[in-house]
């Protein structure tokens, strides 16, 4: 006879609400997001300043993070009736209970740099994983 199936992880303690959360933990866990919310931390910033905060993201990606942060009620879009036009983006009180979490990560990446990046270049040299493991045993 087979032995039980042991079943564990913080999954368990929300079945009922497990595709929301996965939902909401995609969008808050992307890195644009992650590094959206962060800039925004020190406060508002018009959309070009924003885009020159942070070093990659396209025009496309970041007015896509944007609408998607206004939507879940993160961020503040403000428009202003001035010639030329200035619209500036601000975390709400729900996106600032939010920073501690991203800046969090963000010390934890550049921490751990180094040793990530020794890991990847031994796995680049020796090989990780069943698809190399498999190649070397035939």
């Amino acid at each position: 006879m087979a032995a039980a199936r042991q079943i564990a992880g913080p999954c368990q303690a929300w079945p009922e609400d497990g595709a929301f959360v996965r939902e909401v933990l995609d969008r808050i866990g992307d890195k644009w997001t992650m590094l959206t919310i962060s800039t925004l931390g020190a406060g508002s910033l018009r959309y070009s300043d924003l885009q020159a905060s942070i070093p990659g993201i396209s025009q496309r990606m970041l007015t896509q993070t944007l609408k998607h942060l206004e939507r879940d009620g993160l961020i503040t879009r403000t428009a202003y009736a001035e010639v030329p036009p200035r619209v500036e983006y601000a975390l709400t009180d729900l996106g600032r209970s939010l920073t501690d979490a991203v800046l969090a990560m963000a010390d934890w990446a550049v921490v751990h740099h180094s040793e990530i990046a020794g890991n990847r270049a031994a796995s680049e040299r020796t090989g990780v994983g069943r698809a190399k493991a498999s190649t070397t045993a035939d």
